[in-house]
């Protein structure tokens, strides 16, 4: 009972659309899965980036937490009461995964215009980065995985500003160190791949230590940009069965994260989307 109401009250309480001078701020929210979700697509989330770290420059304002919405995310958010209350602390949650944007497109007159997987956005923010001199910083996965996405991130978009690196592993009593070494850097956006919870619980746990503009949660981004890991075709991922590829890339490592999880994930956006619109 206490699961649900803080369901009720906490993820699926869509706020008002932002209404601010800027004409990119302004977007609406929907429920999916019982997640409020941002209905943007990656050229506005884009900008979104940029406007939010100009202004947090300077200690301006406090790091917004940018998570991902996806099949596991909404599974997670259902059972799992401390990962739901460290999502409902995020400033805007982003259509990772496709069958939340069907879902928003069948069951809302509100729908998410794309999708905007992490594995893609971080090249669309890489691009407005370099536009805006806006920093980089990784932290995340293996040493080696993190450094070769620094690397290919480098190779790829000539200009782009990584200030600073660091692989996931480390001891509780290193974490202070951590968030100094982020701060000294000082990033704009820093991508957070720590697997799930652990980089939920990271970004929450530091948002008000770290000065920066975004805190992004990236799970496994880092070995894709690398190529340790390969997307799914473009239909697998348009027809929502890139977790198929990638079950099939993995088997041993994915079958009972996917067994779990999708049945529940697909129950919970059936029964747990909703339309909402800005009165304004």
């Amino acid at each position: 009972m206490r699961a649900r109401k803080l369901l009720s009250q906490d993820i699926a309480a869509p706020r008002r659309a932002y209404q601010r001078r800027d004409p990119d701020r302004i977007y609406n929210e929907v429920v999916v899965g019982g997640i409020r979700t941002a209905c943007v697509g990656r050229e506005q989330l884009g900008r979104l980036m940029v406007g939010d770290c100009l202004a947090a420059r300077g200690g301006k304002r406090r790091a917004r937490l940018i998570f991902a919405s996806n099949g596991h995310a909404v599974s997670m958010v259902r059972n799992d009461e401390s990962f739901r209350e460290n999502f409902t602390k995020a400033d805007l949650i982003h259509a990772d995964g496709q069958p939340v944007v069907i879902a928003s497109r069948l069951l809302t007159d509100t729908p998410i215009p794309e999708r905007t997987a992490t594995t893609d956005f971080i090249h669309d923010a890489a691009i407005k980065a370099r536009e805006n001199n806006l920093r980089f910083f990784l932290f995340g996965s293996t040493e080696a995985v993190n450094a070769a996405c620094a690397e290919k991130l480098r190779e790829s978009y000539p200009g782009l500003k990584i200030v600073g690196r660091r692989h996931g592993y480390f001891s509780e009593d290193q974490e202070a160190e951590i968030v100094e070494e982020i701060n000294a850097a000082d990033a704009d956006v820093v991508w957070v791949a720590l697997g799930v919870p652990k980089e939920y619980e990271f970004c929450v746990r530091n948002r008000e230590k770290i000065s920066a503009g975004w805190l992004v949660t990236a799970g496994g981004c880092f070995n894709f940009v690398c190529g340790e890991y390969r997307r799914a075709p473009q239909w697998m991922q348009a027809a929502s069965l890139e977790w198929l590829y990638r079950l099939w890339r993995e088997p041993k490592r994915l079958w009972k994260r996917y067994a779990v999880t999708n049945p529940i994930a697909a129950f919970t956006l059936l029964t747990r989307t909703m339309s909402y619109r800005s009165k304004d």
